[in-house]
């Protein structure tokens, strides 16, 4: 309620005409001032006329005028410069810490107002409460705010990349290798593959990279997939004994907890075999930074992204049966979404790192020529009149929900605003 207050009064929102103190004095909102997203008054450098005498200072705005006590803002002289206390109910009188009383205004918000927000933020039973005015939004809107939305979702996605990277002592070729690993995931095992990664250093693996064995056996074992009584047979039997030499000799220690969702999912999407894919891409070196920030096109990403497997994961899902029909690669689309969720992003950190804007406008044209992802949260827009045309634009999508509809950010998202503004202009 008062995050809702704190954007009326930021947005100006309020019932405009017949404004008052709680004890009769006219009041006008010059500047209503600077949201504080810090501690302190809520708004500070307002200016506000009282009676006709302009008074410059802060604004603190509480649901309740008991609030300013039982927040301890009467013993604290921060608070003394607050020259209007906007409340919903004025349940007491405040003073300033020397006494003196500080105005109080009572903010007139129609309640439908209050009703379609909490409409908007409070329905968990209907999966995009916005989506019938979503409709009437003019396109020219709608869609700067998600050119906005997917250029904070590449971003958030540089940023973690260089989060990855602080971790492994500035060197870009492993954040590289933990990037792909954690794509290799596909969301599903995302946290699983980075951990995997993070657990065995290139330099070590660069040790052994003459022999596939050898990295299939240190990353099989780091990952507890050879644990599994279903890990049967010669290859898997030899597969632990090196792991058992390799992990001796390095002093290795399995991540625990390692949790690998498999349930509901096709062969395909098992980690096995994409966890010998990513044992392929280790095989005579790591090298593969020069290449990612390369990529132009999905055709460059299929060359890159289909390393040569070991004979047993070329007919294999898992450690089960032989498959009769030879196991296909990736999907195109499989290699979209790789791109998408690793190749991009380190092309974008990589040029925001170095300053070459060259490097990220080729991060955002290859994500514009790669096809619309399908998803549930695509089709969920795509119901409410969005439809999208490119990787871009379901990046964009997918930031919107998740960053801010499934987090009820319904006051920070354009089109939430624009919604709220306009109901606002009508009851008034």
């Amino acid at each position: 309620m008062e995050r809702l207050m704190q954007y009326i009064w930021q947005h100006r929102l309020w019932i405009q005409h017949n404004l008052s103190t709680v004890d009769g004095r006219r009041v006008r909102i010059l500047d209503p001032g600077r949201l504080n997203t810090d501690s302190g008054p809520d708004f500070f450098n307002a200016k506000i006329a009282i009676d006709g005498h302009t008074w410059a200072g802060d604004v603190e705005i509480h649901v309740r005028a008991s609030d300013w006590h039982r927040h301890g803002h009467d013993g604290d002289r921060a608070y003394d410069s607050v020259i209007l206390h906007v409340v919903d109910r004025d349940d007491t009188i405040i003073h300033r810490s020397n006494g003196e009383l500080i105005p109080q205004m009572r903010m007139p918000c129609q309640p439908q107002f209050r009703e379609h927000y909490n409409m908007l933020v409070s329905r968990s039973d209907i999966d995009l409460p916005c989506a019938t005015e979503l409709r009437s939004i003019p396109a020219l809107h709608s869609g700067a705010w998600l050119d906005s939305l997917a250029y904070e979702r590449l971003y958030d996605k540089a940023e973690r990349i260089e989060s990855i990277l602080r971790r492994t002592n500035g060197d870009w070729e492993s954040a590289a290798f933990v990037t792909i690993a954690r794509s290799l995931g596909f969301g599903t095992n995302g946290d699983p593959f980075e951990r995997l990664a993070m657990s065995l250093p290139l330099v070590l693996i660069g040790k052994h990279s003459d022999s596939l064995t050898s990295i299939e056996a240190l990353l099989f074992g780091q990952s507890g997939l050879l644990d599994d009584p279903r890990a049967f047979g010669p290859y898997a039997d030899r597969l632990r004994q090196e792991y058992r030499y390799l992990a001796h000799k390095f002093g290795l220690k399995r991540p625990e907890g390692m949790i690998w969702k498999m349930s509901r999912m096709r062969p395909a999407g098992f980690p096995h075999r994409r966890i010998a894919t990513l044992a392929a891409m280790l095989f005579g070196g790591f090298r593969m930074l020069a290449a990612i920030l390369e990529t132009e096109s999905l055709d460059d990403a299929v060359r890159l992204f289909s390393p040569d497997l070991s004979p047993f994961w070329n007919c294999h899902y898992n450690f089960g049966a032989e498959q009769q029909a030879a196991v296909s690669a990736f999907s195109r689309a499989s290699v979209a979404g790789l791109v998408i969720n690793s190749v991009i992003p380190l092309q974008m950190a990589y040029g925001l790192t170095h300053d070459d804007n060259s490097l990220c406008d080729r991060a955002v044209e290859l994500l514009h020529t790669l096809p619309p992802e399908k998803n549930s949260i695509v089709t969920l827009f795509e119901r409410a009149g969005i439809k999208a045309s490119d990787a871009f634009m379901t990046q964009a999508l997918i930031q919107l929900r998740r960053n801010y509809c499934e987090t009820h950010k319904c006051l920070y998202c354009r089109i939430g605003h624009r919604m709220l503004a306009a109901l606002s202009r009508r009851e008034d």
